[in-house]
């Protein structure tokens, strides 16, 4: 091997190796395969939930584990009502955080109360006086079937102050675009993929705390 030969060819190693040790630039949030898997689709379910669309929604309200010190023992539920988040309160100062939307005049109830029951694919019943303000919801007045376009979405969470129904809900919902935003009727609403982890990690007669600003 002559000298041009081998100088031509140590600069192509060279090179070589640069390109190999580039590095190459972090997936967004919306990319990684971490979040694309808890947000992805679930056919298993009575109706198929579809794949969350990841680019609707701020990174800052996907599902995760989070530093929260807070007095409420371990399996309590915080509503963050300003802050749009629903946090699971875990041991050793940790919560699981959810984003969450909420009613468009904000969350008009806070205080104390309980998740008496939870509802798999349940039916929503609209309070008359929404049937009055919104008269195509007539056909409903007796119940909508559950299914993917049902407000109430997967699943459903119903608080409860004593004995009494507070008629709000803790539920999912189809419209990414809505979490963490002031856009429903008043309940507290989760994407699907969520309230069907939370649902299946928190009993009947679990303690809600919903705080206000």
């Amino acid at each position: 091997m002559n000298r041009r030969h081998f100088v031509t060819g140590a600069a192509s190693l060279m090179l070589a190796g640069c390109v190999g040790t580039q590095q190459r630039a972090p997936l967004s949030p919306a990319q990684d395969p971490y979040y694309l898997t808890m947000y992805g689709p679930q056919p298993n379910e009575e109706f198929p939930v579809p794949a969350v669309d990841l680019n609707k929604v701020d990174p800052a309200y996907y599902r995760r584990v989070v530093d929260y010190p807070t007095p409420e023992r371990a399996g309590t539920l915080v509503v963050d009502t300003p802050n749009r988040y629903l946090y699971l309160v875990m041991e050793n100062g940790k919560a699981l955080r959810y984003g969450c939307g909420i009613g468009r005049d904000g969350f008009s109830w806070g205080g104390r109360a309980r998740i008496a029951y939870k509802k798999a694919w349940p039916t929503w019943t609209p309070p008359s006086e929404m049937v009055d303000r919104q008269p195509e919801l007539e056909k409903f007045r007796n119940g909508m079937p559950p299914g993917l376009q049902n407000p109430l979405g997967a699943r459903a969470l119903y608080i409860f102050e004593g004995g009494r129904d507070t008629l709000y809900r803790v539920h999912g919902t189809l419209e990414e675009w809505s979490i963490g935003k002031a856009v429903s009727s008043g309940c507290v609403r989760l994407l699907n993929q969520d309230v069907i982890d939370l649902a299946s990690r928190v009993p009947n007669d679990t303690p809600i705390v919903v705080l206000q600003a």
